[in-house]
This record gives C-alpha cells, structure tokens and sequence, in this order.
C-alpha cells in the first residue's frame, strides 16, 4: 500500500506574528476565520499560519473595517464582489484572447481566398487610398 500523501500548507506566519504585526489582538484573527473573511491553513499541529495571499485580504479587510467604517457583513459582500469582479475580468480576459485568435484566423483563411485574376483590380482594404 503507497504511503499517504498529505496536503502541506504552504509556509506562513503564525497568528502571534500577524497579529503583531497589524497591530491586532489574536481574537480578532480568530473572528475574521470564525465569520469566514479569513481562511488560514493549518499546521499538522494544526497551528494556524497565513500566506502572503492571506495577509494581502487581511490588509483589505483592515482597510476597509478602519479606514472606511464597514462592518463585517459590509466587509463580506465587498470582498465577495470584489472575487466575483477579478473572475469575470480573468473569463473576460480569456474571451478576448480567443476572439482575437478566431478573428486572425479567419482573415488569413479569407485572405487566401482572394481572387487573382479578377476583371475588375480589388484594392486591398489595408491598403490606403492615395488621392
């Protein structure tokens, strides 16, 4: 039987250290994982330890929460739109780039197709028209 692989959290700090850093108590760590604005990984002692990606939102939240006055039901709904906004820019993003591959392609496709003997000159319509 192969061995278990576990997940491995990615190396973080410990709450003692954000919280120092931040200036916050550890209970208000604790608060923002319990409402769900948080989601730090665990240690296999199951000590909680935040990323860099996790102190990035943590530097919103308290942005939000200090500077703006926005409670923490505010603070969710933000954050949530603000997630939902950065995928639709991520799709959007990808739609372009395909249309933009679709469109190249069928100008070469139609570029071939061009007539070379015609009764009547075809001028290019990238070329300019000189008067």
């Amino acid at each position: 039987m192969p061995p278990k692989t576990r997940k491995r959290a990615k190396a973080g700090y410990m709450i003692s250290a954000v919280a120092e850093i931040y200036k916050l108590h550890p209970q208000t760590l604790r608060l923002y994982e319990r409402v769900g604005l948080l989601k730090p990984s665990r240690s296999q002692g199951n000590t909680r330890l935040y990323t860099d990606s996790d102190l990035e939102r943590l530097e919103v939240i308290l942005t939000l929460a200090r500077d703006m006055g926005v409670n923490l039901a505010g603070i969710e709904i933000i954050l949530n739109m603000r997630e939902k906004m950065m995928e639709m820019e991520h799709v959007m993003g990808e739609f372009a780039r395909v249309a933009q591959q679709e469109f190249s392609r069928m100008a070469a496709r139609t570029e071939s197709k061009t007539p070379k003997t015609a009764i009547v000159r075809a001028i290019p319509v990238r070329q300019k028209f000189e008067v």
